[in-house]
């Protein structure tokens, strides 16, 4: 299991492509807050409520100065079928080699149709705009999750 980050230490950085093969770093949100959430696999009912609930939301977050990436394992062709079957409208990276994952804390053990697999740990951290960790949250239900975020945080 990878360590979970914490609150005040300074964001892993990453570079990752996106569902058009472009590369996109966490350094490409320097001065802005992000939104870096981990999640399993692409459309998957979890995952693909989760990420509508960010695309209907990402009006008022970015309104707030925040940006969203979601991160996943699924290679750059499902992310693209992804953000075009849900009309996703932010950043959706490949970490095909869970690297990024494991930096961030979202990746081990976690019991799936009970069975203990390991894996993408659904996991959302605030990245502050000076690229400090403002929140971690490790193993998050993707129903109401960026509701209660939103609220908790004021946006």
């Amino acid at each position: 299991m990878s360590t979970p980050l914490t609150i005040g230490q300074p964001a892993p950085g990453f570079s990752l492509p996106d569902a058009g093969g472009n590369t996109v770093s966490l350094g490409d949100f320097a001065g802005r807050q992000v939104i870096v959430y981990f999640y399993p696999k692409a459309a998957t009912p979890g995952c693909t409520t989760e990420a509508c609930d960010f695309r209907d939301s990402l009006e008022a977050l970015q309104a707030a100065g925040v940006d969203v990436v979601g991160i996943s394992t699924d290679g750059p062709e499902a992310l693209r079928e992804f953000a075009k079957d849900f009309e996703l409208n932010f950043p959706l990276l490949s970490d095909a080699d869970h690297q990024a994952a494991e930096a961030w804390g979202a990746w081990g053990e976690k019991v799936v149709n009970g069975n203990t697999v390991t894996g993408t740990l659904r996991s959302t951290m605030l990245v502050n705009a000076d690229g400090t960790i403002g929140r971690a949250e490790y193993n998050v239900s993707a129903d109401g999750h960026v509701a209660r975020l939103r609220a908790e945080l004021g946006f």
